[in-house]
């Protein structure tokens, strides 16, 4: 259909939801099930689906990516079309979408790291989390290598994804073998010669943000220790009233404490985590360019859960410094974009203009609507409220002249055509039923669920080869 032809209400609205994580794949699953006639694509930039239960999450933490086994059967019902491998703002614009679709979601996520304000920040050995999680997650737009030369590693952060870090880290390799660590992160943590890692939190064990299951664990990595310090314990008022209102809170609180009641005799592995409190980080320290180690200032709590720095600082010998301070954001081509709070500028999943206004037919959800906050399921009522909206913003689609039907060229083969011509290589389901399987094959010989294939052109190679009637 050419531009300026009248667009009938005789075809299903067109939507385009751009991510397939989590956040994508559950607003597509809500909206194809809103009573809407609706045809959805999935448009994904990496050659595989489920963004960051494949990719984010610790590859010894298989409980948490039997996600992807819900997502898996979400997708292959084929209801919704998987577009991977195509890169927006590269292999289209929001220009290409609107001609195409009638409406677009915007659920790309947050995969930079936070930055942290400090002095030596930028050191050679001061990493950011998020890329350390790209690497041992097999990332194929990250190094295939990782520089890990440090005894004494510091972790900047007082979350589970501190945690993630410090026990990949510290945890033996041969460990990890079980799971589906890819074979160069394997070897690059086996030849590290890490001992001791230390997570500094600036705050006290009651305002501490790991989950009790994930603390726990730490307890149980073989052959290494979890040591706390006795003197790194207080709490205040505001800390008591958070362990009086949240069960969370108070086990996270109870198994810090247990810990504290360790002998020293007992602490007898070979390496071992250290979790300081009521540490603030202050200076990243080097010499020659390279970290040597890490200042810290004392902290007290005010009373109601906060901190004040005290004036005495400690240095730490460290060689390499991770901050695991929170994840940020990316700005996306001509999608209105809050640089401060690093999300999409919207009202309740409602992309906005600068002067506050809808921007018709445009939406967000997951972290980069609302930042990387809440665990991989609050996605769910998130998508909701997205896809309420989108649906009320549709109307009566069957009206003739409804003003939501715009997509000039709504067919679902066109936009596959203008990709090819592009120069794109679109992954659909079924390359990614050819990924999955020959990761599972690898796997098998070694009583492996998968290996991941980790270069990006052998992953676009295989999903491709049915296309190219290689299966």
């Amino acid at each position: 259909m050419k531009e300026g032809t009248c667009v009938t209400s005789n075809r299903p609205v067109r939507v385009a939801v751009v991510g397939a994580g989590p956040a994508g794949i559950y607003a597509s699953d809500i909206l194809s099930r809103s009573g809407l006639d609706v045809s959805i694509d999935l448009i994904e930039r990496l050659p595989a689906p489920f963004g960051l239960v494949r990719y984010g999450v610790a590859p010894d933490h298989p409980r948490i990516k039997q996600i992807i086994v819900a997502l898996h059967k979400v997708l292959e019902r084929g209801d919704i079309r998987l577009i991977c491998n195509v890169d927006y703002g590269v292999d289209l614009k929001l220009e290409d979408l609107r001609r195409h679709y009638d409406a677009v979601i915007f659920a790309t996520g947050a995969i930079k790291d936070a930055d942290l304000p400090i002095p030596g920040i930028e050191l050679d050995g001061s990493y950011g989390a998020a890329d350390f999680v790209s690497w041992y997650d097999g990332h194929p737009d990250v190094p295939r290598t990782w520089p890990l030369t440090a005894q004494h590693v510091a972790v900047l952060g007082a979350g589970n994804v501190a945690l993630d870090v410090a026990r990949i880290l510290a945890k033996h390799a041969d460990d990890l073998l079980p799971t589906e660590v890819p074979q160069n992160v394997y070897d690059g943590l086996k030849a590290s010669p890490v001992t001791d890692v230390h997570v500094f939190a600036r705050r006290g064990p009651a305002q501490a943000k790991f989950s009790p299951l994930e603390l726990r664990e730490l307890g149980h990595v073989p052959d290494v220790d979890v040591v706390v310090y006795p003197e790194d314990f207080d709490f205040d008022e505001g800390s008591m009233a958070a362990i009086h209102s949240s069960n969370q809170t108070k086990q996270v609180v109870k198994t810090l404490t247990d810990w504290t009641l360790k002998e020293p005799e007992e602490l007898t592995a070979s390496r071992r985590i250290h979790l300081h409190f009521l540490h603030k980080p202050v200076e990243v320290l080097g010499e020659d360019g390279k970290v040597v180690g890490l200042r810290t200032e004392r902290t007290a709590l005010a009373g109601d859960g906060t901190v004040a720095g005290t004036g005495t600082t400690h240095d730490w010998p460290v060689q390499a410094v991770y901050r695991a301070v929170g994840y940020f954001g990316s700005p996306l081509v001509d999608v209105p974009f809050d640089e401060a709070k690093g999300v999409i500028a919207n009202r309740e999943g409602r992309v906005v203009d600068v002067d506050g206004e809808p921007v018709p037919g445009v939406y967000t959800t997951g972290w980069i609507k609302r930042g990387p906050v809440g665990l991989i399921g609050h996605t769910k009522s998130d998508a909701s409220e997205t896809i309420r909206h989108l649906v009320e913003d549709a109307g009566d689609v069957t009206a003739e002249g409804n003003p939501f039907l715009s997509a000039t060229e709504p067919e679902p083969q066109a936009v596959v055509d203008f990709l090819t011509a592009r120069g794109a290589r679109p992954i659909h389901w079924a390359g990614w039923e050819l990924l999955d399987a020959y990761e599972r094959a690898l796997g098998e010989p070694h009583g492996r669920e998968r290996v991941k294939v980790v270069p990006r052109e052998d992953m676009v190679r295989i999903a491709l080869a049915e296309a190219a009637g290689e299966a």
